[in-house]
């Protein structure tokens, strides 16, 4: 909604009148704003990234004129598709199915990969399935203008001519492995970094205790199972002691969140867990049990996290089984203090 009521204001002004179809985009996209609660307010970044309307299936095209600006113009007509991973994903389709359309992004000459941060905490298959499907052979001339194909388009070279903007709050290798494999311009690449600052946790009032694990694997593959073996024969014993008790483990990836909990199921240890995917009863039901000592551990997934930042009260031992993919989503500056009475003194 921002990005094109900017379009539009940049293109036409303050008159709405010169874009066809904008009183169908605001009826479809102007509403379902989320109410943020007084009491217990959600962080600065949460009511930033969830204000307004957050469906994360969309996609529509722009064309324009000398004078004139019309939006739910054909991918083949549209001089800017404004679209999120998934809604591509809709129509680009999967292999084996009928009715799949990719030919419109072979001629994609500028990519703009905004907030990839949010892409990642969403689904980042989406966004690599459409790079997978970025420059390749059109299926049909259909929809060709040949008089505006490039000798270099071709000979195949489009890839090389594309301009990619990668937009994040932070670098993640999710990031640099688009970057490096996904990214081939012939006119080179360029990574601009904002200066890393003191972090939140300096401003503690009562210094708060860290220990960090190096786990030696011998390649990124291993590294899963090696960290898993690290948790589960070294780290585990320790927090299943009685001086442990209420002990939050945090979760980034699923996938890790499943081994876990299949594990701590057949270990028969007292835990609660929440996930993405847990009803409010069962996130309610897991917090009592949690903050009055029912229950021994609780797994929490990041993406839970980042989508709803439930207050988990009753913390004494906090274990990051791996870097969160967010900072943001676990510390922020007003929050250092009030971390002490969270996770306890010890």
């Amino acid at each position: 909604m921002k990005i094109v009521d900017t379009i539009q204001r940049l293109f036409t002004g303050d008159d709405p009148k010169l874009v066809t179809n904008y009183k169908r985009f605001q009826s479809e996209y102007g509403g379902e704003t989320l109410a943020f609660p007084k009491v217990n307010p959600k962080p600065e970044d949460y009511e930033r990234t969830f204000a307004g309307n957050t469906d994360d299936n969309f996609r529509i095209g722009i064309s324009f004129s000398k004078s004139s600006m019309k939006l739910y113009t054909k991918y083949y007509n549209s001089d800017l598709i404004l679209a999120s991973p998934l809604g591509l994903r809709m129509t680009i389709g999967a292999e084996g199915e009928s009715e799949r359309d990719f030919d419109f992004l072979s001629s994609i000459e500028l990519l703009i990969l905004d907030q990839a941060e949010i892409r990642l905490a969403q689904n980042w298959d989406h966004v690599l399935h459409l790079m997978d499907h970025l420059h390749l052979q059109p299926q049909s001339t259909e929809h060709t203008d040949f008089s505006r194909v490039r000798y270099w388009c071709l000979n195949g070279w489009s890839r090389f001519y594309r301009q990619t903007l990668l937009l994040s709050s932070h670098d993640l290798p999710e990031f640099r492995s688009i970057f490096n494999n996904k990214c081939a311009n012939y006119h080179g690449k360029a990574r601009v970094a904002n200066p890393v600052k003191t972090g939140s946790i300096r401003h503690a009032i009562v210094p708060l205790p860290q220990t960090f694990h190096r786990i030696e694997v011998p390649s990124l593959e291993a590294s899963y199972d090696a960290k898993f073996a690290h948790f589960t024969t070294v780290l585990l014993p320790q927090l299943r002691s009685v001086t442990m008790a209420r002990t939050l483990i945090f979760i980034p990836s699923y996938f890790d969140y499943v081994r876990l909990r299949n594990y701590f199921k057949k270990e028969e240890l007292n835990f609660v867990q929440i996930c993405e995917y847990s009803k409010d009863g069962k996130i309610a039901r897991a917090r009592d049990m949690f903050f009055h000592g029912s229950a021994h551990f609780m797994l929490y997934s990041e993406r839970s996290h980042f989508f709803r930042r439930t207050r988990i009260k009753g913390i004494r031992h906090l274990v990051f089984y791996q870097l969160p993919h967010r900072p943001l989503c676990m510390i922020v500056k007003r929050d250092v203090n009030a971390l002490v009475e969270a996770a306890g003194r010890q």
